[in-house]
């Protein structure tokens, strides 16, 4: 049989099909390879392989008459754990969920099946997937297959770093606060953070089971080792949610150019805000020249009309604002009076935006997301960083936003690492991140590529393009 590790989820797919391998095969393969090799990792934390193989027999028997359910027919998959799954447990890292069986799919774990995946495990997460670290009470830490004293980064931190060692093909993420797009880059695989509103993300948690609200910035995505099989996790993922699917269609247009000598493409790779380690700035702006000596048009002082200080002030409110949802009316009102000017009491204080605030925050946002659209008119993607530094040496103390980051020897907010998330996440962006090349210490480094709104197809061609420029995703040693 052959290595499947390291194969892209479409490659699997056409070894199914074309009977170079049976779907029971590949599921025994990953499963196998976990057991092996994940226990210092802690990426899959719960398996169900007992019905995994009564539906990879199931695949192989359609297959055998000649159907085909979908493009990832037969082909075995993990997803993150805050993403309910039937019949198999899903704790989004909370004790109080740790033997909670769903009796319904998420919206995008039932897509996935009805493209023909099997989805066999969960990867782990911080609890209620509300960290840029993976970890919690229920499954323990996962570490970065890189360097085990770091964090593969989060939320969908067991999702990328079980990509990273080659345990699943295709995985399923989530973002708000950057929560695909920053484990991509700290453990040096490719995600793609869509168009807000694109994908349906009914049946996630957080909220509690049952929750119909879809939050404000909150996206689901795919996660990958190939920028294709991105493209087509993207295609099986995005529709309707439940309340507009009677009418409503998406045609996402194609990317803007044929070529990269075609593409106007700006590079925002440094700024004040949030300076950029320099090793790492010295990988982006390499991948930056590759694209320029590729043909495309690079201009390093293209800026929309704002400033990343004012876009990361937005972006901060209203993601408290989005993750404040469970707290109670009490908890609100002391957030509201903690006084200070610490990280923590800012943060508090956020939580507890009163709706007139909100209102006004979102008109920021609606300002700049036509900023955005003046932009791209001249330009059809930007390059950004994804972190001011590499992986992160793990910190669990509490509470998480008196933790302190050391940036090139110098100390910021912990929560100052998800500053450059705020451009495109505040303005519903798509953006895909891919890697770019590895620190001397050997640690991946990713690149953000966002563009207009709903124009996902124009950021994964231009990745693709990059990532066949430097090489492709990374292996850690000993994978």
């Amino acid at each position: 049989m052959p290595e499947l590790s390291y194969c892209s989820a479409i490659e699997i797919a056409k070894q199914i099909r074309e009977r170079k391998i049976s779907s029971k095969e590949a599921l025994d393969y990953f499963l196998k390879r976990i057991e092996a090799l994940d226990k210092p990792i802690n990426s899959v934390v719960t398996i169900d392989a007992e019905r995994a193989r009564r539906e990879a027999e199931g695949a192989d028997a359609e297959l055998s008459r000649g159907d085909i359910r979908g493009p990832l027919h037969g082909v075995p998959m993990t997803v993150k754990d805050s993403f309910q799954t039937v019949g198999m447990r899903t704790t989004s890292g909370a004790p109080e969920l740790a033997n909670f069986i769903p009796t319904e799919d998420a919206w995008p774990v039932a897509r996935l099946r009805e493209a023909g995946a099997i989805i066999f495990g969960k990867t782990n997460l911080p609890i209620y997937a509300g960290d840029l670290q993976s970890y919690n009470e229920v499954f323990g830490t996962t570490n970065n297959p890189y360097d085990l004293s770091r964090s593969p980064g989060g939320s969908s931190g067991g999702s990328a770093a079980a990509l990273a060692c080659g345990f699943t093909p295709l995985e399923l993420g989530s973002d708000i606060g950057g929560s695909i797009r920053l484990p991509s880059h700290m453990s040096g695989v490719v995600g793609h953070k869509p168009s807000y509103g694109i994908v349906p993300a009914h049946g996630q948690i957080p909220g509690p089971a049952g929750t119909l609200t879809l939050a404000d910035l909150a996206v689901v995505g795919p996660m990958a080792r190939t920028v294709d099989d991105l493209k087509l996790g993207l295609d099986i993922l995005a529709g309707p949610n439940r309340w507009e699917r009677v009418a409503w269609q998406l045609k996402l247009p194609k990317p803007r150019r044929r070529s990269l000598k075609q593409y106007r493409i700006a590079a925002w790779l440094d700024d004040p805000r949030c300076r950029i380690e320099p090793e790492v700035r010295d990988l982006l702006e390499k991948a930056a020249r590759s694209l320029s000596d590729a043909g495309a048009t690079i201009d390093y002082d293209a800026r929309p009309a704002f400033t990343l200080e004012k876009v990361s002030a937005t972006f901060s409110a209203l993601l408290q604002a989005a993750l404040a949802g469970g707290n109670t009316p009490a908890e609100i009102e002391e957030f509201a009076a903690t006084p200070g000017d610490s990280p923590v009491a800012r943060s508090n204080r956020l939580l507890a935006l009163r709706h007139r605030q909100w209102l006004s925050y979102n008109e920021r946002r609606l300002q700049m997301r036509k900023r955005w659209e003046e932009f791209f008119t001249q330009w059809d993607a930007i390059l950004m960083p994804v972190m001011p530094c590499a992986a992160i040496p793990h910190d669990h103390s509490e509470p998480a936003a008196s933790r302190i980051a050391i940036v090139n020897g110098e100390q910021r907010p912990y929560w100052d690492l998800g500053t450059w998330m705020a451009p495109a996440g505040a303005c519903y962006l798509p953006a895909t991140v891919v890697p770019v090349g590895r620190l001397s210490v050997g640690l991946p480094v990713g690149i953000q590529i966002a563009g207009p709104y709903l124009e996902d197809r124009t950021t994964l061609d231009i990745a693709k393009r990059l990532l066949a420029i430097t090489g492709g995703c990374p292996r850690p040693p000993g994978f």
